[in-house]
């Protein structure tokens, strides 16, 4: 019985580790997805699916050779300096995500807009679109880029969750991919934004899930020794940091809203 009561601790903070980087990465990507999907829609309802397509595809296609070139390389470097480096920026990056997703939440600055951003992508791709027979370089070209911008921050995320131990870039890929494929697949159905996606509570979600990564690696990383039980996987850690940091966002949300009151 202690035998299995020891195995048990690996076993369960590995299970952790790749249930909370899926998540993770498909939250993340599905907040860039909608958001590269709002343009792209507006992009192809104007001057043309197929040139609209094809650079959203050719952007795809340039950020999977990225991850097949970085995910790789982060084996040579000593991962507690992966951690380290990657965990920085990471908790940089979810923390700034969680900042605006509280000042969203405490009416101190607007909600995004997926409508409205979709009208105003659609009347600018309107201009100089007569006559257009085709090829569209435009089109083409507006479909490349907002893929590229939004891709290379689920580049990023997935780089990054894939660099906090071995055999994680699998699972952070396959939740990137997964989201992506739910967008499209919502995308096709509804030609339209997704504007019923609670972009505002999913962008709340992913700055809890990063901040906690990020502290989580930080401390793995300058070989900081977890409190618990030494039989017990420093990868439940995460779970508590994820707890932590919600609380956390949570109270912060009304003290905002009221200090924004009395200012």
């Amino acid at each position: 019985m202690q035998l299995a009561m020891a195995n048990m601790g690996p076993v369960s903070g590995v299970s952790t580790r790749l249930g909370t980087t899926v998540v993770a990465a498909f939250l993340a990507s599905l907040v860039e997805c909608v958001e590269a999907l709002t343009v792209v829609l507006a992009v192809g309802s104007v001057r043309g699916w197929r040139s609209a397509l094809a650079g959203a595809a050719a952007a795809l296609a340039v950020l999977a050779a990225i991850v097949a070139a970085l995910g790789p390389a982060l084996t040579r470097i000593p991962l507690r300096l992966v951690q380290l480096a990657v965990g920085t920026m990471i908790l940089l990056f979810g923390l700034r995500w969680l900042r605006k997703a509280i000042l969203r939440s405490a009416g101190l600055i607007p909600l995004h807009d997926e409508v409205a951003a979709f009208a105003k992508n659609t009347a600018s791709m309107r201009d100089g679109a007569g006559g257009v027979r085709g090829w569209d370089k435009v089109a083409f070209a507006a479909a490349f880029n907002i893929t590229m911008l939004e891709g290379t921050e689920v580049v990023f995320i997935v780089i990054a969750l894939g660099a906090g131990g071995s055999g994680l870039l699998l699972p952070a890929s396959l939740g990137a991919v997964g989201a992506l494929l739910a967008v499209v697949a919502l995308g096709v159905a509804l030609h339209r934004p997704l504007a019923r996606v609670p972009e505002n509570t999913l962008k709340f979600a992913v700055g809890v899930l990063l901040s906690a990564f990020g502290t989580f690696w930080v401390g793995e990383g300058a070989g900081f020794a977890w409190p618990g039980p030494a039989s017990a996987s420093p990868d439940l850690a995460i779970p508590c940091l994820v707890a932590a940091y919600l609380a956390i966002a949570v109270g912060l949300v009304p003290l905002c809203r009221a200090l924004a009151v009395e200012g």
